[in-house]
């Protein structure tokens, strides 16, 4: 009997070893299994990637010189923000010179400035003209010339709206200058012979800004018709079809068709030109103000140039620019926040 138990203990051992056997080879295997599938996994995605690059390097090396141009000249000089917070030395240099006491001292002088008053509001006035007038134009302008049957006048009237944008602000003031002039120039000499006396369109704060408006209209209008009309290429025809054969007029095809289909592009632009409502160009006002209406023409950028960079106040010059970029920023997240609750997709 101590025999016959031994020999089924041993049978029991034997047992239990090759169950325990069995299941350390069965986990070995699963996990042999497990790594040469995350090795063909790996290969695999390798290979795509190497294919990819084999594809599509050419791209990159292209896209190397934009990046590298953006680096240095748009990122790397944003290092030198620091001189608005110090009193910024030239024989120094920025790093080497000591930090304003308080830090905000250049911002608190820029906002005790008469002058830094009356440069935002007519920065903002300018501009907020500019949105309020200049945006919608495009839209019907657009809107118009795509509804033209006639191809050829198609094609030549966007080239003559879209020409302008290529001039320099330099020669259209000096063009507007030449035909505006009160005794001199072509517009008022006609309207001598019709009766009227010489208006000065710029020399007086009202008819100043007016005109500073009008030639950014004449100027610009054509480039951002062409960008809508791109956005109407892309909307299907058979919308249009369909709307014939149900009878739809044209202003009710523009209103439920062509509208809704580039309204992602007019959303897009919008916040754009909202980001851009306080930052103001430089080479326009700065070519048609004068001395008679400076109330009204001088801007941020030009006061900028004027108190900030030939009256060598730098550090004053860097606060303003800082101040001007923070409150862009603050507009484009708002409007692109607000396109975004609308529904739409915004600018990312």
């Amino acid at each position: 009997m101590y025999d016959l138990h031994i020999f089924f203990c041993f049978v029991l051992d034997c047992r239990l070893y090759y169950d325990n056997y069995a299941d350390t080879s069965n986990d070995q295997k699963n996990k042999l299994e497990i790594t040469r599938g995350i090795n063909m996994k790996q290969r695999k995605s390798t290979q795509k990637t190497i294919l990819y690059i084999k594809k599509t390097w050419t791209l990159y090396l292209m896209l190397a010189l934009p990046v590298a141009f953006a680096l240095v000249f748009r990122y790397l000089p944003m290092t030198n923000i620091a001189m608005a917070f110090k009193d910024y030395n030239m024989f120094k240099g920025v790093w080497a010179s000591e930090w304003s006491d308080p830090v905000f001292k250049w911002f608190q002088k820029a906002f005790q400035t008469k002058d830094f008053w009356t440069a935002l509001r007519n920065t903002l006035l300018l501009n907020g003209l500019d949105l309020i007038f200049g945006f919608p134009l495009p839209i019907m302008l657009a809107l118009l010339l795509n509804e033209l049957a006639f191809k050829r006048y198609k094609k030549f009237t966007q080239t003559v709206v879209y020409l302008p944008h290529f001039l320099s602000w330099i020669i259209i003031s000096g063009i507007a200058k030449q035909l505006l002039a009160p005794r001199t120039g072509v517009v008022n000499v006609l309207l001598g012979k019709a009766g009227v006396g010489p208006i000065n369109f710029l020399m007086e704060n009202g008819l100043y800004v007016a005109t500073y408006i009008a030639l950014g209209l004449w100027k610009e209008m054509g480039w951002n018709t062409i960008i809508y009309l791109a956005a109407i290429t892309g909307i299907n025809p058979e919308l249009y079809e369909a709307a014939e054969v149900d009878g739809a007029s044209r202003i009710r095809k523009i209103w439920h068709i062509t509208l809704p289909g580039i309204r992602s592009t007019i959303v897009v632009l919008l916040i754009m030109n909202m980001g851009r409502i306080l930052g103001s160009e430089f080479d326009r006002p700065f070519a048609m103000q004068n001395d008679l209406v400076m109330k009204f023409a001088d801007v941020l950028s030009t006061y900028v140039y004027r108190v900030g960079i030939r009256g060598s106040q730098f550090s004053l010059t860097a606060a303003i620019g800082l101040f001007q970029s923070l409150v862009c920023v603050v507009f484009l997240l708002l409007a692109n926040s607000i396109a975004k609750r609308f529904g739409e997709r915004g600018i990312w």
